[in-house]
């Protein structure tokens, strides 16, 4: 049995004599990924044949680095249930690639497959999960680690071998439309989850490898705008945007995406500070660096030239292309002088690594692996559960008595089938997902009691099923209103050649991807709706399904509760179902704040403590609920298991030594839960302006009714430290706020003195 370093050993050997046979077109073929997946394959009846596309681009670079895509199902492909690779042919497919690529190239060096997988696989008869803001509302990176898992097994049996992952973006501004791919607008909590998607995805024997996306500050963007630039300094950069990646690194990540936007002027594409210097020379990351789609082109607004544009990218760091036509001129750019060979052939090396390290030289045939898709829905089930947050319940209307009541289900998210699932979602079967209408029709005692009627759309200003909606709801003992928005895309509509939407207005998305807005109010007349149906005076129940945080100051006094589902996945209309009858007791927190309006933007809960004025003249400058916010069917109290003063000296830090917090949790109330037990600081003595709260722990545990848990929160040196005066990671002495709660509404304090 070799050690892990004698594997590397191994794996660079190889690679070196692998290298000292390969010409320089070669090698540059190793570094495209130009290809989209679907146009490689024909199929007809059940047979498939590869394209003459396909065939070309191998004959010209005598190989391809990777391909993307190839199992990918969506509008934007056009690939469905008729025309795309079914589960029983996938393995077929890659098996012949891999063959053809073998045979008809000198060196037969096989190609790297990569696949889209933000919340699962987006391939047919996947299973979609809960999108990252629901997975990080439940606060729970153990779960997250066995979603990972389940999702590379889908990978594995069909032959694919890189997952794209969204996992690095912190999202700092709700208006992006791709908030709903952010684990949160914290850094710790995006760090833990990030962790948690690697551990699970690579596992032990590192057959698939997550690729990080997007590194980095993507979720900073100006306004809000998709791709927009980053008007940070590198104090910001370095504690809320790079910690999730240096999370990634630890736990063996090796590989990331570049991210689309700017920081201070400079693209993340061409941007060798943040490529080289502080990915790979600080942080010590040994993987290969992807561009996100044509991002590359985008360097024609600096060069004007493709040879330079390859000469930018491959010098900043970037390994592997995406779709783009620039680093198809790599070879005419060391020709003509442009950059030299030797920078190509660091890129190569890290790519043959990775090939290498998957084993794909392999001389063995694949093995066929079943997944047991019960444990997929099973594992999507308790992510929807746990994901699901408790914001209002108004004289404890929730949970419901399942044997009495008339229920209306109203709204335009309750029986829509693509709005539970966010973007980047393949075709769905029917049965393969629960709505919330489905959920409750499931569980109530007695169907015939359930009523349902749509109400409205999401975005148009169609007010015709008001009376229909007003005539159920005079028949129903309580409300069910399920309104939100939508990133469900649809066949026919206009995408740019990197798949972002380009007329979002040929659907009813009001979120995903290009899809950013100004106002984060509920679109169309669903404000109307729940005014209207108020006069009723029944009460009422609000789930919010979304990808990003709405605003809900207009409705929030007429909804006597309030649940935030998130896009909950294929099962998520059935965990609804289950916390509104209190088959489950909600745990969810927020991952992100929700603010009263977008105006108050930015309102993270981690805001400089600079002494400025926090209010405005006409609206408050706090968010309606903040980051960490959740309610329990349960009560729960908890105390210091000591009264005195915390001191540690800053040396013991530095020689590993943490600061433990033990703290008694009790369940007071009447429902065996979930509690999420929150640990923040605040530097009160500091050389720069820190946070006004920064969290920095937290665990998740079960408690049983009247039950008593000793819960030790901890942290460490990295944890104490900041970013001092001249730019240097360090612990100072003086006092810190511990503050600790299972909300910010909750919390009980103590002093930390750092001699």
């Amino acid at each position: 049995m070799h050690t892990w370093s004698e594997v590397e050993t191994l794996i660079e050997q190889q690679v070196d004599q692998l290298l000292e046979q390969m010409t320089l077109k070669e090698k540059v073929g190793q570094l495209n990924q130009k290809l989209y997946g679907w146009q490689v394959y024909k199929k007809e009846g059940g047979k498939y044949e590869l394209t003459d596309l396909f065939k070309q681009h191998v004959e010209t670079f005598q190989g391809i680095g990777a391909l993307y895509g190839l199992f990918r199902a969506d509008p934007w492909s056009g690939i469905h249930f008729d025309n795309g690779i079914p589960l029983k042919d996938c393995l077929h497919v890659t098996t012949m690639i891999q063959q053809y690529l073998k045979k008809h190239t000198r060196l037969g060096i096989p190609v790297l497959f990569s696949e889209e997988c933000p919340h699962g696989h987006q391939a047919l008869d996947s299973t979609v999960f809960p999108t990252h803001i629901g997975s990080g509302a439940t606060w729970n990176p153990k779960l997250q680690q066995r979603v990972s898992n389940y999702v590379a097994k889908e990978l594995q049996e069909k032959g694919v071998h890189l997952g794209l992952v969204s996992t690095l973006d912190i999202a700092r501004d709700p208006r992006w439309g791709r908030t709903e791919e952010c684990f949160a607008e914290d850094p710790y909590l995006s760090s833990r989850m990030t962790e948690a998607v690697v551990k699970g995805m690579q596992g032990e024997k590192r057959e698939v490898l997550a690729v990080l996306k997007h590194f980095a500050a993507q979720g900073s963007a100006v306004g809000g705008h998709n791709a927009g630039p980053a008007l940070i300094g590198e104090r910001e950069l370095r504690e809320i945007h790079i910690p999730p990646m240096k999370a990634g690194i630890e736990a063996g990540a090796l590989a990331c995406m570049a991210a689309y936007n700017e920081i201070d002027g400079i693209p993340c594409h061409s941007n060798r500070y943040l490529l080289t210097n502080i990915l790979r020379n600080e942080l010590g990351f040994k993987g290969f660096v992807m561009a996100d789609g044509v991002a590359l082109e985008r360097l024609l607004h600096l060069s004007g030239d493709k040879e330079l544009a390859a000469k930018y990218a491959m010098e900043a760091g970037v390994d592997l292309s995406l779709w783009d036509d620039i680093y198809t001129q790599l070879e005419y750019a060391v020709e003509n002088g442009k950059m030299t060979e030797a920078t190509i052939d660091m890129a190569v090396k890290r790519v043959l690594y990775v090939k290498f390290l998957l084993g794909l030289f392999s001389e063995a045939p694949l093995e066929e692996k079943i997944v047991d898709r019960e444990e997929g829905k099973r594992l999507n089930l308790e992510m929807a559960r746990e994901s699901i947050t408790l914001l209002k319940n108004k004289q404890n209307l929730l949970p419901l008595n399942k044997d009495k009541p008339t229920i209306a289900i109203i709204g335009p998210n309750a029986d829509h089938v693509y709005n539970m699932l966010g973007d980047y979602t393949p075709p769905q079967r029917r049965d393969s997902v629960v709505t919330i209408r489905d959920g409750i029709t499931s569980i109530a005692k007695d169907q015939d009691t359930v009523l349902y009627t749509k109400g409205c759309d999401i975005r148009s200003e169609d007010k015709s099923d008001f009376e229909h909606a007003k005539k159920l709801a005079r028949q129903s003992d309580v409300i069910i209103l399920a309104l939100g928005g939508s990133s469900a895309r649809e066949f026919g509509m206009s995408f740019h050649t990197n798949g972002a939407v380009i007329n979002p207005d040929q659907s009813q998305m009001d979120s995903g991807e290009n899809v950013d807005v100004a106002n984060l109010r509920l679109g169309g007349v669903q404000e109307e709706l729940v005014k209207e149906l108020a006069q009723l005076n029944i009460p009422m129940i609000g789930v919010l399904v979304q990808g990003r945080p709405h605003s809900i100051e207009h409705i929030e006094p007429y909804l006597d509760a309030i649940l935030i589902a998130w896009y909950p996945g294929q099962q998520g209309g059935r965990a609804i179902a289950e916390v509104i009858f209190g088959e489950v007791n909600p745990s969810g927190r927020l991952p992100i704040s929700i603010p009263f309006s977008s105006g108050q933007l930015p309102v993270y809960y981690n805001y400089k403590d600079s002494g400025g004025k926090r209010d405005y003249y006409d609206e408050s400058g706090e968010a309606m609920y903040s980051f960490g916010d959740g309610l329990s069917y349960s009560s729960f109290s908890y105390q210091f298991c000591s009264k005195q003063k915390l001191f540690i000296d800053h040396q013991l830090l530095s020689e590993g030594k943490m600061v433990e917090l033990p703290v008694d949790v009790t369940n007071d109330g009447p429902y065996d839960g979930y509690v999420v037990m929150q640990l923040y600081i605040r530097d009160i003595e500091s050389s720069v302006t820190q946070r006004i709260r920064e969290l920095k722990d937290f665990q998740k545990i079960w408690l049983r009714v009247n039950e008593t848990k000793t819960v030790t929160l901890a942290l460490t040196e990295e944890d104490l430290s900041i970013w001092d005066l001249h730019m240097k990671q360090k612990v100072e002495q003086g006092t810190v706020l511990l503050m600790v709660g299972d909300s910010p509404k909750r919390f009980i304090e103590k002093e930390l003195i750092i001699q």
